[in-house]
């Protein structure tokens, strides 16, 4: 049996190394041990994210547990903390608080120091031990002795690493093989890495094709016949929220689609609306109809990914070009242009943004859809800087601002050790609605509070506007953004795609390369 124990020793080992390959080797190491049945909440656990998802616990629930007695021996295990698990999830209506209060209190009962520090910070999704799931998943190869390249494959079209886990150890490549791109069951995105200007993103994904990029949101659409599905870039159900959308599918001139784009909500004369109210449209469940008629919403797709029963992904991108002009109107596709010169790209970025949009994706157009990825082969440009950043920690406001969170802790992804970095602080560009609603958002997600500071999980992305970059010895990244301000809240994206510090420091190098400090 693998017990909590086991958990926690296995963090600290990953945590204590940076080398990845020794990553790997302790958690396949672990993964040997397991019986089937503790597989899927076992790889969970080791990528820091329960099968149950967040169970909408916080710091409050935690801060009067540490003063419990701890047992003499502890001996739970990762099944019993799985099933424990499930008892949380479930609580609801009235005296869940009370019930939730009551199933932790007998978890921790029976937890050593070692394993409450373990799972504290496991529900608190705290765990810094760079054990990524891209970790596990080689992990999960190396213990199957399969390639790395069938298990992400598996992953991208099952979306459920207990279950890609399970296949890979009992049926090895073959069972694996097993995993198909099948309608309404949606996958990971493609995701576009950030290109430091217009000759490098022609130079790199030569041949190349521009696409206008929207300030919307991402969108995945599924239709077989007069049955028509879109899901978030999550994989979380919006049909019911956006009927426009639907009927628009259904003109389409295809039997079975999977189409990839962006909804967006338009002006009259047809330039973007600010991506907050576009955002009101999505999971919306009551009075759709008016909001519909108050706020219609637009469609562009950019990307087909299966037409007529005939997967795509593995087609190049301008052949899936292809098939989307086939059955998606013009009036419903990105608009889009082939480049072959950085004069050229430079031309349509500029009327990207005369039209009203944040810039332009420059893509390859002979790479195959790496669904879930951040690839070379979408490079995002956007002239005016913006970053992708986590909110780590904020500080309690003090004069007009005083009973509000309001001075943002903002760090950088670091895929090399599972955490953040720290880039600077800001309490600009945010409104009256918007400090309350980050008061409210940022105390549930606390996890420790010093002094005016509290420190919260690290899920919520917001994009930053600056003024540049300059080399700092306050921070551990040795870089602080200058003049930061909040632009928007993007509830449409994961800590897990905010940008890394090492784009950060490619953006500080290519300034420096131009003679610039800032």
């Amino acid at each position: 049996m693998f017990f909590i124990a086991d958990l926690a020793g296995v963090s600290r080992d990953v945590s204590a190394t940076r080398s990845r390959t020794k990553k790997i080797a302790r958690i396949a190491s672990a993964l040997s041990t397991l019986s089937p049945q503790e597989v899927p909440p076992v790889v969970g656990f080791l990528c820091g994210e329960p099968r149950q998802g967040k169970l909408g616990l916080g710091y409050a629930e935690f801060s009067e547990l540490s003063a419990l007695a701890v047992p003499e021996q502890a001996r739970v295990t990762a099944l019993e903390l799985d099933a424990t698990f499930g008892e949380l999830e479930r609580c609801a209506g009235k005296g869940a608080a009370r019930e939730r209060s009551r199933i932790l209190r007998d978890l921790y009962l029976k937890l050593s120091g070692d394993e409450r520090d373990f799972v504290t910070r496991l529900v608190l999704g705290a765990l810094r031990q760079g054990a990524l799931e891209s970790v596990v998943l080689d992990a999960i190869a190396q213990t199957a002795g399969v390639s790395p390249a069938s298990v992400r494959r598996a992953m991208l079209f099952a979306g459920d690493i207990g279950a890609v886990a399970i296949r890979a150890l009992s049926a090895g490549e073959s069972g694996l093989s097993e995993f198909a791109l099948q309608l309404f069951r949606p996958i990971r995105p493609m995701l576009a890495q950030s290109a430091k200007n217009v000759a490098d993103a022609v130079e790199r994904t030569a041949p190349s094709a521009f696409e206008y990029k929207l300030d919307g949101a991402r969108i995945q659409l599924h239709r077989a016949g007069e049955r028509v599905a879109i899901y978030s870039r999550y994989g979380n159900e919006l049909t019911a929220s956006l009927p426009e959308l639907v009927e628009l599918a259904l003109g389409f001139d295809a039997e079975s689609l999977l189409l990839d784009g962006e909804a967006i909500a338009l002006h009259a004369d047809g330039r973007p609306r600010p991506f907050q109210e576009t955002m009101q449209r999505f999971g919306r469940k009551l009075d759709v109809a008016a909001q519909r008629d108050a706020l219609p919403l637009s469609a562009f797709f950019f990307d087909c990914l299966l037409l007529n029963g005939q997967a795509l992904v593995d087609h190049e991108a301008a052949a899936r070009w292809q098939a989307l002009c086939s059955a998606v109107p013009e009036a419903a596709r990105v608009t889009r242009r082939e480049i072959a010169s950085a004069a050229e790209g430079e031309a349509f970025l500029a009327q990207a943004l005369g039209a009203g949009h944040e810039g332009v994706v420059a893509k390859a157009t002979r790479a195959s859809y790496a669904a879930g990825k951040r690839g070379a082969a979408w490079l995002k440009l956007k002239p005016a800087p913006t970053l992708d950043l986590v909110v780590l920690a904020a500080e309690w406001g003090s004069g007009r601002r005083h009973g509000w969170l309001s001075n943002l802790h903002l760090g950088a992804r670091d895929p090399e050790t599972g955490g953040f970095v720290m880039l600077g602080k800001t309490f600009k560009g945010l409104t009256d609605a918007t400090l309350a609603w980050q008061t409210e958002r940022l105390q549930a997600l606390a996890t420790r509070r010093e002094g005016h500071v509290v420190y919260v999980r690290p899920e919520l992305v917001v994009e930053i506007a600056f003024d540049g970059l300059q080399k700092s010895p306050t921070y551990e990244g040795g870089l602080a953004l200058r003049f930061a301000r909040v632009k928007a809240y993007r509830a449409d994206k994961t800590a897990a795609e905010a940008d890394t510090i090492a784009f950060v420091r490619s953006l500080y190098e290519h300034r420096l390369a131009r003679g610039s400090e800032s």
